[in-house]
């Protein structure tokens, strides 16, 4: 019997012009092992492979210890019992673990009563306590479809590990979270090692990084470029782009050119807006106005409406008490770019073709997407996958391609780039202002990161449980 609670040894990934090269590691009772790098790089492959549960075409070889026994990584059968029990995987896209037709708390009790053999009652107890844990009692009575991303990503959360198995790998396990409400799951997190079981986690932010410790490693085009304890590899690490992943941390990002003088009028326009949902007033009073090319932040707690608000600008939503005027002639003008893009693409059919349906249904200029792919980082085998064949930063990119090739006037960017390595989300972000300084988009923009903010946007919108704010930022140096 092997000491190993987690091993891979030689674990290939081939298949569709996906090669992740021999990846090994190893975690005894109590160990951290932490993925950084790349969009597209392999991550989420690898914890797939793993779980047995790789997209069609791609194939896994090589040797899995998992909880003392040993598999064959190309048998994905023999591992399905292990599910829950000795084996969880907290996923990335919350919406693909969430029956859209289940409360939360009823789909938490039902891995307590099933996975870990609670009665009824007992289940339900423990979900609605789980849901408590983390800062979610209002959420129990409601369906997936009327969480925000950051309270389904918690329900999902819960759900993975109510079985109580000893190994877990978190993919993305705090992506859209508040600073707050992060550290909680951070802390959640570190309870498995801490019960002498074993944490593979997978993440794009850097501090999470730092705060779980253990061993890092660095992958970049299914390569590992860089391995070693957290504390090293995150401070003084050695390879070139270990130390370019660390520099594009949003703190060290050079704020954008300032937006200048404007005398066009202004895309959207809000005054006295008001809201309440559930109950509870998410914000009242509230009065904006958006510029061409401007920039604007929207910061808060999760839940706390920057969702609503943008629905309510974009004509989607009623506030309940206020007005809000767009700019007149743009058909198109008014779009939105979803918090987790699975949500917005049909699962059934390959990119190809849904971008074919768009420029299609609203004759555009087809001659603009290869250039936009281009400045996207996007590569054109890509759209030979359907959506939930490429990573999830990469189907972020695809929906960013697809909302600039409708032109828009006003655009309402909600985490825009919640899955995308610090590299590929500063590279993004940057193109994005450019583009909407040279459109004359304005684009109000939803972010956790306070830095991110305070480096990418004019001004910035606070909203809270009790107050709102709106903030001009004072220092405006040109982007390098």
């Amino acid at each position: 019997m092997s000491s190993y609670l987690l091993q891979a040894e030689g674990l290939t990934i081939r298949g569709e012009d996906v090669t992740i090269a021999p990846f090994s590691c190893s975690l005894t009772p109590g160990g951290r092992l932490t993925l950084l790098g790349e969009t597209g790089s392999g991550k989420s492959l690898l914890a797939q492979a793993i779980m047995g549960t790789l997209p069609k075409g791609l194939v896994a070889q090589g040797q899995l210890v998992i909880d003392g026994e040993a598999f064959d990584a190309a048998d994905t059968t023999s591992r399905r019992a292990l599910w829950g029990h000795r084996l969880a995987l907290l996923p990335q896209e919350p919406w693909h673990a969430l029956d859209p037709t289940m409360r939360a708390v009823s789909q938490i009790a039902e891995s307590h009563h099933h996975v870990a053999g609670r009665d009824q009652r007992a289940s339900l107890q423990a979900a609605w306590a789980d849901l408590k844990e983390l800062g979610l009692p209002e959420a129990g009575d409601k369906l997936p479809g009327e969480l925000s991303g950051g309270m389904a990503q918690r329900v999902a959360f819960a759900a993975a590990s109510a079985g109580g198995a000893p190994i877990v790998i978190a993919d993305e396990p705090t992506k859209g979270l508040d600073a707050p409400r992060r550290d909680a799951v951070v802390e959640l997190l570190a309870r498995t090692p801490e019960a002498a079981g074993a944490l593979l986690t997978i993440t794009h932010d850097i501090d999470v990084a730092r705060r779980l410790g253990g061993e890092v490693v660095i992958l970049r085009q299914g390569q590992v470029v860089e391995r070693g304890p957290a504390q090293q590899v995150l401070t003084h690490p050695q390879s070139e782009y270990g130390k370019r992943l660390l520099d594009a941390e949003p703190s060290r990002w050079p704020a954008p050119a300032p937006l200048g003088e404007c005398d066009m009028a202004a895309v959207v326009t809000a005054n006295g807006l008001a809201k309440v949902r559930g109950g509870r007033e998410l914000f009242r009073d509230l009065s904006l106005t958006v510029r061409p090319g401007e920039i604007v932040g929207v910061v808060g707690p999760s839940g706390c409406g920057k969702s609503t608000l943008g629905d309510m600008l974009l004509g989607v939503t009623r506030a309940d008490e206020g007005e809000v005027r767009r700019a007149a002639g743009h058909s198109l003008g008014f779009q939105k770019l979803y918090q987790d893009p699975p949500a917005a693409f049909s699962p059934h059919w390959r990119l190809s073709r849904l971008l074919d349906d768009l420029v299609r249904r609203h004759r555009l200029n087809r001659s603009s997407i290869p250039p936009l792919m281009a400045r996207l980082g996007l590569d054109e085998n890509l759209l030979g996958r359907r959506p939930g064949e490429i990573s999830g930063g990469e189907l972020q990119r695809f929906a960013i391609l697809r909302v600039l090739l409708l032109n828009p006037c006003f655009l309402f960017a909600d985490e825009p780039t919640s899955r995308l390595d610090p590299i590929t989300q500063r590279q993004t972000l940057a193109l994005l202002v450019e583009l909407a300084r040279e459109r004359r988009c304005g684009v109000m923009l939803v972010s956790h990161d306070p830095a991110l903010i305070e480096r990418i946007c004019d001004r910035r919108i606070t909203l809270g449980n009790e107050s709102m704010s709106v903030t001009k930022r004072e220092r405006e140096p040109a982007m390098a």
